[in-house]
């Protein structure tokens, strides 16, 4: 049963996650990427970055509330999906953007301390995806765990690099925010009650 569940879990995630980039690659075939079109594909695939961190955040706080565990393993899966479209961000930041002007780039990032922050973000998200396999958990045994802790960090930097970017209107980065305030609040909680049981 759990089975059958976590199959058309992963195709309803696979045909979730592929729609942004579908919908990216149908704007510019019609030319309808708005006035700016870096921006636009920058600003989706950042967006979209960020809505797959936070579902992969969202699946032990559902454990923790229903008390199920299937939905775990979809986390891996969620989380392959926010590299990927980070990895599409960066690049349309590096190659669109700049050009792989690097002096360019490095004038940015003095001027701009979000690009500091996201960029951090994105590279402590490759050594998750490294041994996101089921053989380097087996070698990492509880260090494996240790290390994706870090995902709660990279979500905070994630964040405050969206927060900082919209300068003004902080709406949407707000609602995001709100999103990581809920879901790690629901992990103390949790620990918390945990924790008074033992005492």
């Amino acid at each position: 049963m759990f089975a059958q569940r976590i199959f058309y879990a992963k195709w309803i995630i696979w045909v979730f996650a592929l729609l942004p980039i579908t919908r990216l690659v149908w704007f510019g075939i019609n030319d309808d990427l708005t006035a700016n079109p870096v921006e636009f594909v920058e600003r989706s695939t950042g967006t979209w970055a960020l809505v797959f961190l936070l579902l992969s955040l969202s699946m032990t706080p559902i454990r923790l509330i229903t008390k199920q565990v299937w939905q775990i393993q979809l986390r891996r899966l969620l989380g392959l999906w926010m590299f990927f479209y980070a990895c599409l961000h960066l690049t349309t930041y590096v190659w669109l953007d700049y050009g792989f002007m690097w002096q360019d780039i490095v004038k940015d990032i003095i001027k701009h301390p979000y690009v500091i922050v996201g960029f951090s973000a994105y590279l402590l998200t490759i050594p998750l995806v490294i041994t996101s396999n089921n053989t380097m958990i087996k070698r990492l045994k509880s260090k494996w765990k240790t290390l994706h802790q870090s995902v709660y960090l990279i979500s905070i930097l994630a964040i405050l690099h969206f927060w900082w970017l919209v300068k003004k209107d902080v709406t949407e980065p707000f609602y995001y925010a709100s999103v990581l305030v809920i879901l790690l609040g629901i992990r103390v909680y949790f620990f918390l009650k945990k924790v008074n049981k033992q005492v």
